[in-house]
Order: C-alpha cells, then structure tokens, then sequence
C-alpha cells in the first residue's frame, strides 16, 4: 500500500527575499487552506542495485484534500489507482487488479506525508509527530524539512516546496532509499469540498484485504 502520496512547481518570478521561509509558508498553507484540488505529477526513483543505475517511474493524476483528515489521490497514467481517507479508513483501489485494501486511519496516517498535506489544523497539531525546520531555498522554491519522531524505519525525511503560500512539492525519502518527488499544479484553495468526494464504495465483485 506505499505507492506514496502528492506538483508542478512554477518558476519563482520575484525575489526570494520577498518570501517568508519555508516554516512560514508552511504555517500560512495550513491556516489558510482548508481545502484544495490540484494535478499532480509523481516520480519515484529506487536506489541503484549494484552495476546498475537508478530506475525512475513516472505516474500522475488528481489530489483533493480537506482538513482535518480527509485526502483523495486519483492515479489516472500509467495505472489506475485510488487512494482515499474518509477520516476513519483509508482505501487502497487498484482497478487493474479488481482488488480494494482498506486500513484504519489511525493506524495508517500518523507520521506519513499525507499527515501534512490532511491530518493537522495548524503547525502545533504537526509538531506531534514530525521535527520541523526550514532548510535553504532551491529550484525557485521555500522548501521546510520533516522529519518523523516515530523511529519505524519507513519514513526517513519529508520536504515541503512553497511557491510563496501556494503548494508546490514534496520530496520523499522512505528508509529503503527510495524517492518519491511529486509536484502539484493547478491548485485551487477552497473554503471546503462535498463529503460525498472522500467517501469510498467497494466496486462490484473487488477482494477486500484489510490491513
């Protein structure tokens, strides 16, 4: 079920120096934005086994949010693929596969990259689970470091890009060395969304595997 999470970062077109850091940016996203749709672009990177090079895969597709605890991520190139959070369970639909894995939420968020974008109200709420700082600008880019306080191994570092306020990216490093890099464009802010965008019925004839 780790086919990570969430960009398409424009260009920066003023001065960094009128920027707040990337912490700052994060803040004023997570007051700010309640709620959001975006595109998004996702590649994941394996580390190189030895006498080869890195493998890259390319996927993309559509992301909603609305906090606290609701996220929608719709695979639609190469595979089809959803990923849903109601707020109680998170469901895992692969469509090639006819096969549905669901989890409880409080099990599967926690220190994850979608408690970022969904789970928290505010930088306190955040700070439960991860170690924040803002690190140096790049790619046009505030970018903040998390890092999880639970020691798992799954998770090993997250950066957040901001163009400003506006989500842009997320950098993603798991503890097996693999690199998810997702970039939003096209984010719309909005006050909220419908309750019906984040709930999950099971297609007709799909195994159910629960985790």
């Amino acid at each position: 079920m780790k086919k990570s999470l969430l960009a398409l970062a424009a260009l920066a077109t003023l001065p960094v120096a009128v920027w707040a850091d990337g912490l700052q940016s994060l803040e004023n996203f997570m007051r700010t934005a309640k709620a959001g749709q975006a595109q998004f672009t996702q590649t994941v990177t394996a580390p190189a086994k030895e006498g080869q090079s890195a493998r890259s895969k390319t996927s993309s597709g559509t992301f909603e949010f609305q906090r606290p605890g609701q996220f929608k991520f719709v695979y639609t190139k190469p595979f089809e693929q959803t990923i849903i959070a109601d707020g109680k369970t998170v469901w895992l639909y692969d469509v090639d596969l006819n096969q549905v894995t669901q989890r409880k939420q409080a099990d599967a968020l926690g220190s994850t990259p979608a408690a970022i974008l969904a789970s928290a109200n505010d930088l306190a709420g955040l700070q439960k689970d991860f170690v924040l700082k803002s690190v140096p600008d790049t790619d046009g880019l505030q970018w903040v470091e998390a890092k999880p306080k639970a020691a798992d191994g799954q998770l090993k570092n997250v950066r957040v890009g901001f163009q400003g306020d506006t989500l842009a990216a997320m950098d993603i490093l798991d503890g097996f060395g693999q690199r998810s890099l997702i970039r939003f464009n096209q984010l719309k802010v909005l006050p909220s969304l419908p309750a019906s965008h984040f709930k999950f019925e099971v297609p007709v004839g799909a195994d159910i595997m629960q985790q």
